[in-house]
């Protein structure tokens, strides 16, 4: 479970911005949206390879 400590006269959006940020950083989200169909391993590693080849390539034509 998540713990926001609020200070006496903080402002309740910065401690929901907080709580956001915290939350966000679980993955219960992303790993909700994953286990919503189950994906083969071989395909998993197909599409991080294709993601890794994608940023490479953007990563060189920054280079140019």
């Amino acid at each position: 479970m998540i713990v926001i400590p609020v200070k006496d006269g903080e402002n309740i959006e910065r401690a929901l911005k907080r709580f956001k940020r915290k939350f966000e950083k679980t993955g219960a989200v992303k790993e909700l949206r994953n286990r919503q169909a189950f994906e083969k391993p071989s395909v998993i590693r197909r599409t991080e390879i294709k993601k890794a080849i994608y940023i490479e390539q953007l990563q060189r034509s920054e280079d140019i």
